[in-house]
């Protein structure tokens, strides 16, 4: 990266203090270059460096008016990354470091791949699941591909999971049946286009919060359907043995309704958002191998991430399958990367 100017009165983002003893900040970043599971081969061990390098680019403030210096408004820490975070010790090592952090307003994972979900998910207690991604990402198995398969087995209610931007040409039918079966609410790429930034924002977090979603006369006409008749290759066909219909579907919780129960972790919203950024259109992010045409236009995904920010139940978000080593010369999807961290940070100040 060539030098940057120096200018007094143009703060630049990152280059955040660690965590202090004593202080407890508003937003602490954790990199957890997860990439030795990935289905495709990738160097997003190296992203997390990259996002860092990146973010100074960009000024920390926010127009308003009035403006707003983000470094000013909120106590924002990087508490380094976690070593060999693949694996079932280095998922270990993962939750561990999430939990260490557990007083913190908003955690921001940055990844690494998808696999990195699972483990930051689980160290952040979370209870809603809100996925920006292209993929339903209910694969069998342990990689970037299984990550919400993963928590919905360990007792996530799938009727507390969104998936924003599933996309045509990027799945199969089996996973579409399996989320479907599941109660996971799934809002497809045209859908977000169809009802807009502000309509999908406000289900996902309604529904991950654990409020039932709104009645089928109040969504789009035949959208179970469309999402059932999603179908490609790149998902792969099921596993030799396999049950679509049985074995293999994600199990719903067994507790009753999503808002019966109370929670149990610290966090009161407890919603983790999982910002794949592979489902932006491949011309803003080329560094993601699984990134297609016709994806999310960079505001779009941008405005998504803000507007769930703003709201307090986001208590952990991750950006990840962003690969820094296959992306274009001009950097341009770590950029969007590190304004992803940017937005996160810029919807938690606007709680205030």
């Amino acid at each position: 990266m060539s030098a940057l100017p120096v200018d007094p009165l143009w703060p630049r983002a990152g280059d955040w203090p660690a965590p202090a003893s004593g202080q407890t900040p508003d937003a602490v970043l954790l990199g957890v270059p997860a990439w030795r599971t990935s289905l495709s081969p990738t160097g997003a061990g190296e992203t997390p460096a990259a996002v860092r390098a990146a973010l100074r680019r960009y000024s920390p403030t926010l127009m308003g008016p009035p403006p707003v210096d983000l470094t000013a408004a909120l106590r924002i820490a990087d508490a380094g990354d976690v070593d060999e975070p693949d694996g079932r010790e280095g998922e270990a090592r993962v939750r561990a470091a999430v939990d260490a952090l557990s007083d913190v307003p908003l955690l921001i994972a940055l990844g690494g791949d998808n696999s990195a979900t699972y483990a930051v998910a689980q160290g952040r207690r979370a209870r809603g699941l809100i996925t920006l991604d292209a993929h339903f990402d209910l694969r069998d198995g342990e990689s970037n591909g299984s990550p919400v398969r993963r928590l919905v087995a360990d007792g996530l209610d799938p009727r507390r999971v969104v998936q924003i931007g599933i996309a045509d040409f990027a799945n199969s039918a089996v996973y579409a049946r399996r989320a479907a079966d599941a109660g996971i609410t799934v809002i497809t790429l045209d859908e977000v286009r169809r009802r807009g930034i502000d309509a999908v924002t406000a289900e996902a977090l309604r529904v991950a919060a654990g409020v039932h979603p709104a009645a089928a006369s109040d969504r789009l006409p035949a959208e179970s359907e469309h999402a059932a008749e999603t179908v490609s290759a790149s998902d792969g066909p099921p596993r030799a043995g396999s049950d679509p219909a049985g074995a293999e579907r994600a199990p719903a919780s067994g507790s009753g309704a999503a808002t019966d129960a109370p929670l149990d972790g610290i966090h009161p919203g407890g919603i983790h958002l999982d910002i794949d950024v592979d489902v932006c259109d491949r011309s803003v992010a080329p560094g993601c191998p699984a990134s297609v045409p016709g994806g999310l236009a960079a505001w779009e995904l941008r405005a998504l991430v803000r507007g769930l920010a703003r709201d307090p139940g986001i208590t952990s978000a991750d950006i990840v399958e962003v690969d820094a080593t296959a992306d274009a010369a001009d950097a341009r999807t770590v950029r969007l990367a590190a304004l992803c961290v940017l937005e996160l940070l810029a919807g938690l100040a606007e709680r205030r």
